[in-house]
């Protein structure tokens, strides 16, 4: 009799039946296929925190197809994703597929973290059952989140504007974003001066005469006065400074070198795939980790959503044959690089994310996709390049740098210049033979230095100070929001997407380029929340609740108590502030502009994003659209075009969807529906081309 897998999508389908063939029926569930349902909590709290799940209207034809398939096939095997929320899908479509014919012993659980021939034949001759501690870790934060959200909710409509909502762990990420504003906004920038030096190698070739040796110039930069660190905090006492200098001789003092190995980055993480991708792609960790499901799903990279940096014992072996193969032996240490895992509470069966054969590559040419499907498009192959890069050269022997240190004396002034020199590329060779992507935003190559003696004096080019003002820290970016929160131990790697994605949709916080701001609702939500449960958005607290779903996980705690530990004093705290709390007035943003009234205009939040409202609203309700720069480039570009509807003659404008995105509409609307996403081309006989 024909067995049965059940996978989650249907690109997983088809990637498994690609070396399967028909020896297996497989079908998709698309995702989970019950629930806590919408319209209620869906957690009996006096009854041990019984969830009651129910089946989605969207995947009940779906659940009635899984069924029927399960009952005409032998074995039903489940082959869901390898970590809590795979598990918890495995055993939700086990429990609906059940039935006096088909008992549980009928549904057999497999795990590969990639999907390859090798690794899913070796899956399938190693079934289990169902794990029900990952089952039961799973369910436990669902049912948290849902008794968080569903108590904390409604008391934000009430206390500070209806239509709000709280997250347990979202609403940590958000304070952390409003603290960091309100740091930014108390800093006081201090002034201070550098001095560099812009110096030349010169030689004596005569008695009183000075010919260039070498025109190539360098920097030193002033590090000490009379032996002690100079700080210098003014114009006045720089231009003092410079004028002292500038009648100076400057002579070599010191010259240190030394031989400086890099070691390469480990293999990624979810958390370092997202970070990096941000930091060189300006991507959202929600699209990263859709891009990274796709390749996942195709059997490309192994499984995406990782904390740990194990890599198969098979995957360094032929790493390190393809790194002999193409770049010699000098570029293979004589043993594997080994990384430890820096998370207390990584999965240490997982593995690192890579490709799943190395022999796989992209090329740099935009007109050349090497190895990897055409269907995939342009960022997939960058993304898959960078996690390429990254695992080869995390098996390739250290760089070597000479770095040299040189002291120049002027007077009682000490200037040093410092610079560095690649001795042997080693694992940099990866990646134009320069760099491979890393962990850090800037990643500067230092100068490269003459050959300079000790006693030898210098020609001085140029004195160049430079005022400074001292810092406040930086507003997150996503990339060092997930760095900070796996730091802290809050969410895991299947959360820290979602949990970026949920403050910015809820509009709590907004973007300006890549960093990450709070909104006014957003600063008055977490001021509620900071203020009236101060113990559930707590940084630490938060992360000894993942610290308790691990232990489920592992089987060392039960769900029901940590939970019930939990929701006691937090349901008597609820009961309290709902009574005693005071309502939270949202702070309005004015802005110089008046509506037709002449009332200024202040910033709203909507279901489309920010607009402009009076002041005197609901008496008055006069609106315009909030003009971002990207608004104001298409409304000049616009403007020059003088477009016309090519459906019904009315005007052009600018208009702005659900998800905030500008796009072209009719001025009629609703009467007519046209719109565009793309710029409509120069009318031709009166008519737009769009």
């Amino acid at each position: 009799m024909e067995n049965l897998i059940i996978v989650e999508s249907p690109t997983k389908a088809r990637t498994l039946s690609r070396f399967l063939g028909d020896k297996y029926k497989i079908e998709a569930s698309m995702g989970h296929v019950r629930d806590l349902p919408k319209s209620k909590i869906g957690v009996d709290v006096e009854n041990n925190f019984e969830p009651q799940y129910v089946i989605p209207r969207d995947k009940r034809k779906i659940v009635e197809r899984l069924k029927d398939v399960a009952g005409k096939v032998g074995k039903v095997i489940l082959a869901t994703d390898p970590d809590r929320e795979g598990e918890a899908i495995a055993w939700h479509v086990s429990q609906i597929a059940e039935s006096k014919k088909q008992k549980l012993d009928k549904f057999n659980r497999i795990v590969f973290h990639e999907i390859t021939k090798e690794a899913v034949e070796s899956a399938l001759k190693n079934p289990r059952t169902i794990d029900l501690k990952l089952v039961d870790a799973q369910q436990a934060r669902r049912i948290l989140d849902r008794l968080v959200g569903y108590k904390l909710s409604p008391l934000l409509w009430f206390k500070v504007r209806r239509g709000l909502s709280a997250g347990r762990v979202q609403s940590v990420a958000l304070r952390l974003i409003v603290e960091r504003e309100r740091e930014i906004e108390a800093f006081k920038p201090e002034e201070y001066w550098s001095i560099e030096a812009l110096l030349r190698k010169v030689s004596k070739v005569a008695k009183g005469s000075k010919v260039a040796q070498d025109k190539e110039s360098f920097s030193a930069f002033l590090v000490q006065r009379d032996g002690e660190k100079i700080e210098i905090k003014n114009k006045k006492e720089a231009d003092s400074i410079v004028k002292d200098l500038e009648s100076s001789e400057y002579k070599v003092e010191k010259v240190e070198k030394r031989e400086v190995k890099r070691s390469p980055y480990p293999p990624y993480t979810t958390s370092t795939l997202t970070q990096n991708a941000a930091n060189h792609f300006g991507w959202t960790s929600k699209k990263t980790m859709k891009i990274a499901q796709d390749l996942y799903e195709e059997g490309l990279i192994t499984y995406h959503r990782t904390d740990s940096f194990n890599i198969a014992q098979t995957a360094i072996e032929a790493v390190r044959g393809f790194i002999q193969e193409t770049y010699g032996n000098k570029y293979l240490p004589v043993k594997p690089n080994f990384y430890k895992t820096k998370s207390k509470v990584a999965q240490e069966a997982h593995e690192s994310i890579r490709p799943t054969n190395v022999r796989v590559q992209t090329s740099d040419s935009k007109d050349q996709k090497a190895g990897i499907s055409e269907d995939l498009g342009r960022d997939h192959h960058k993304l898959y390049e960078m996690v390429w890069k990254r695992f080869v050269s995390c098996q390739m022997s250290n760089a070597l740098f000479e770095q040299t240190s040189v002291d120049i004396k002027a007077k009682v002034y000490l200037f040093r210049a410092t610079g560095s020199e690649v001795i042997f590329d080693g694992w940099l060779r990866v990646g134009n033979g320069l760099k491979v992507i890393g962990d850090s935003e800037e990643e500067k190559e230092g100068q490269k230095l003459p050959t300079l003696t000790v006693d030898e004096i210098l020609d001085l080019l140029e004195l160049l100070p430079d005022q400074h003002f001292t810092e406040p820290p930086p507003r997150y970016t996503e990339a060092s929001l997930i760095k900070t929160l796996e730091k802290y131990g809050i969410g895991r790697p299947s959360t820290y997407a979602p949990i970026i994605s949920t403050i910015l949709e809820r509009q709590y916080v907004e973007k300006e380029n890549r960093a990450i701001l709070p909104t006014p609702i957003g600063v008055a939500v977490s001021d509620f929340l900071v203020k009236n449960f101060p113990k559930v958005i707590e940084v630490k607290f938060t992360a000894r609740m993942e610290d308790n779903l691990d232990e489920i996980a592992d089987g060392k705690k039960e769900w029901v108590p940590v939970i019930k530990e939990f929701y006691v004093p937090f349901s008597a705290h609820l009961a309290q502030v709902s009574k005693e709390a005071d309502r939270v007035k949202i702070e309005v943003e004015k802005t110089d502009e008046k509506c037709d009234q002449g009332h200024a205009l202040v910033v709203r939040y909507g279901p489309y994003g920010k607009f402009l409202a009076c002041e005197k609203y609901p008496e008055h309700k006069f609106t315009k659209p909030f003009e971002t720069e990207e608004w104001k480039k298409k409304e000049e570009e616009l403007e020059k075009l003088k477009m016309k509807c090519p459906k019904c003659g009315s005007e052009v404008v600018l208009k702005k969807s659900r998800r905030g995105r500008i796009f072209y509409g009719c001025s009629s609307y609703p009467k007519c529906k046209w719109g565009s996403w793309k710029l409509p081309s120069p009318p031709v006989d009166n008519k737009p081309i769009v």
